[in-house]
């Protein structure tokens, strides 16, 4: 779990700083709302699942699950292994847009349970995928 908590904050905080997304929803990022709850529960860490919001919508969402190499696409919470969902065009694909986004599931919303790969293998197969979004 540790390396989970460790990649996940790490793959949080380039996200946060990249141009092509809008926002980053993982609790031990400080710009989280849910930060200073977070900060008193005495917690080691937030786990290895986040989400994003991803400039570009829809589009943008399948482009960059389309162009990963190394997180596998698929739906599941993972294991020791990376995997990235794109919710409005997989779990959620069924329901009218208006109930998704009522939901919360927004055209660009991004899945992303982090795995315990090394850390910069995946912020670099990130950064290249985003670079095609």
């Amino acid at each position: 779990m540790q390396r989970h908590n460790e990649n996940a904050l790490r793959i949080a905080q380039f996200l946060s700083r990249h141009a092509k997304v809008e926002h980053v929803y993982y609790p031990a990022l400080e710009s989280s709302p849910q930060f200073e709850t977070f900060s008193k529960m005495g917690l080691k860490g937030a786990g290895g699942v986040l989400a994003f919001e991803l400039c570009g919508g829809l589009e943008a969402g399948k482009v960059l699950c389309e162009s990963v190499q190394l997180i596998h696409l698929a739906v599941s919470l993972g294991s020791v292994e990376s995997l990235i969902e794109h919710p409005a065009t997989t779990t959620h694909s069924m329901l009218a847009q208006d109930v998704r986004e009522a939901a919360g599931v927004t055209d660009g919303l991004v899945r992303l349970a982090v795995g315990v790969e090394n850390v910069e293998d995946l912020v670099r197969d990130l950064e290249n995928a985003l670079s095609n979004v």
